[in-house]
């Protein structure tokens, strides 16, 4: 019985096993398709000095702004900078008849890498502070601010020769474990082989690794002599935050991998590296979409 979790498992036949099911072919995992990203460093906010407002409008516009790009998945805080933090700088100028905003975005020493333009206001609207103006000086200024930061983030990247988007992962694989017969080894073995295939160097220690890539196997009691069997395959930074997951799911006639587990270890390895390797890919600031082929 094929059975549903976040992914459709299908049960063709393979024609080298026969009538045996292969329930693990046609799928890598949809939770691959839903992946954490890379945390960016957190940008500070900073009540500006030379706005042509208040303290009280200044403190109020920063926590505006800040808010505004939050919700653009932006990780702007109101804070005087560190020195590790990205920071916005607030200005304003003004000829009598106009007043200008803009918005500097300097990286950890002070260096300015780029100026967003803010929308001109009156003289009169900008010095009253009104929450409505500024709320609107901070919408309009946010996703200009994330436009420029995503710029700033993929050429500073794709400039750096160590970065991952210029080379390929190092991915730590442990070996596989729960599965019963000989399928730790031969689960490990098959994705060593394919994720390989895609690029990633793929090693047996944590040295020089960039990621960590566990396999976890569980096979259960199912109906009508049939067993459940649940592979995971949970991708991990060094300091154990995972980043990705990826779940195959069915249910097979029982003890069938009791003992030696063949091509079903084979299929099973590839789909699975498949999705591997599009999260490594997303994970590495790469576009993903198409098919995925091996190298």
């Amino acid at each position: 019985m094929i059975r549903r979790l976040v992914l459709l498992l299908v049960l063709p036949l393979l024609a080298s096993c026969g009538d045996l099911p292969n329930p693990f072919i046609g799928n890598p995992g949809a939770t691959a398709r839903r992946l954490a990203q890379p945390m960016a460093p957190i940008l500070a906010v900073a009540p500006p000095n030379n706005a042509l407002l208040s303290d009280a409008a200044a403190r109020e516009l920063a926590e505006l702004l800040a808010t505004a790009l939050q919700r653009l998945d932006v990780p702007a805080i109101v804070k005087q900078p560190a020195r590790s933090d990205w920071r916005v700088e607030i200005l304003a100028t003004g000829n009598g008849r106009l007043v200008a905003p803009s918005f500097s975005i300097q990286d950890p020493v002070g260096g300015e890498v780029s100026v967003v333009e803010g929308a001109v206001v009156s003289p009169e609207a900008w010095s009253a502070g009104r929450q409505a103006d500024l709320n609107a000086a901070a919408q309009d200024a946010a996703p200009r601010i994330a436009a420029a930061l995503s710029s700033i983030k993929v050429t500073r990247e794709r400039a750096d020769p160590n970065n991952l988007y210029n080379r390929p992962a190092k991915v730590w694989l442990v070996d596989v474990m729960g599965a019963p017969g000989d399928g730790n080894a031969s689960l490990t073995q098959q994705m060593r082989a394919r994720l390989a295939a895609y690029g990633p160097i793929v090693q047996s220690s944590a040295r020089g690794a960039d990621f960590v890539l566990r396999g976890e196997v569980v096979v259960a009691p199912g109906t009508s002599r049939q067993e459940r069997v649940e592979i995971q395959w949970i991708l991990l930074t060094l300091d154990g935050d995972e980043r990705a997951r990826i779940v195959q799911l069915n249910e097979i006639p029982a003890g069938m991998l009791d003992r030696n587990w063949g091509d079903i270890a084979a299929v099973v390895a590839a789909e699975a590296a498949g999705g591997v390797h599009e999260a490594l890919q997303r994970q590495s600031g790469r576009e993903v979409g198409g098919p995925i082929q091996p190298r």
